[in-house]
């Protein structure tokens, strides 16, 4: 079984700022969903309650203030991190008293999102206990002690190796393409070719497939995916 994910609810009506913090929370391994209005957040969190809301205060219909005011009403009682470009005493006192936790001010730095997520998620006592722990199947990685193990066996992996297993355990059952992994995995600093991830892929392929059934599986012309192998 894989590690549970907490599930995040980013609101933002701006669409590179959605994009941005949500996918810097999944390659964190969160679950997320986005909405970019105020009422298609609280219809998001009512039909899914989150763990975790990140929520912009100028919103087109109802502003983050209000969003949260609801969401106090009906019971949610996620923490809300709020995004805003206010950074009076005022604002910032005003987010707090209708039921905020916490804010970020605009411009922000991504890494700044993702601690102030894990404090506040830590702090309502959601953050899984096994944190930086990562499984799927019977695959566990370790992230803290750099270990990874298939069946109870350790296997030696590369510091590639390992962040590419890393980004296909944050991504179960996802089809990742070749574009993908060399953006999450060398984290566009790397000069070649998009076969490299064919390389890399085959030299983990190999170590995982000696303790076990392929996990790892390519989709072609698309890319891959970790998944369980079918049952003949």
């Amino acid at each position: 079984m894989e590690t549970k994910r907490n599930r995040v609810l980013v609101v933002d009506d701006e669409p590179s700022i959605v994009d941005a913090v949500a996918t810097s929370l999944r390659y964190e391994g969160f679950e997320v969903e986005e909405a970019m209005t105020g009422r298609a957040a609280l219809v998001a969190a009512q039909e899914r309650p989150p763990d975790l809301i990140v929520l912009d205060v100028m919103l087109p219909d109802l502003d983050g203030l209000e969003v949260t005011r609801r969401l106090r009403t009906d019971g949610i009682r996620a923490p809300v991190l709020f995004l805003t470009a206010r950074d009076s005493l005022e604002d910032k006192i005003a987010g707090l008293t209708v039921g905020g936790d916490d804010y970020v001010t605009k411009p922000f730095a991504l890494a700044e999102i993702i601690a102030r997520a894990r404090a506040l998620l830590r702090r309502a006592g959601l953050e899984s206990s096994d944190e930086g722990l990562l499984r799927f199947s019977d695959l566990e990685m370790d992230e803290g002690a750099h270990e990874v193990r298939r069946g109870g066996a350790l296997i030696q992996l590369t510091a590639t190796e390992f962040n590419l297993l890393r980004f296909f355990l944050r991504n179960p059952r996802q089809v990742l393409s070749k574009a993908q992994i060399l953006d999450n995995v060398w984290h566009y600093d790397f000069g070649g070719e998009a076969n490299v991830v064919e390389t890399y892929v085959s030299y983990l392929r190999k170590k995982l497939e000696r303790h076990g059934a392929p996990l790892i599986h390519t989709i072609r012309l698309v890319g891959y995916t970790l998944r369980e192998s079918e049952a003949p």
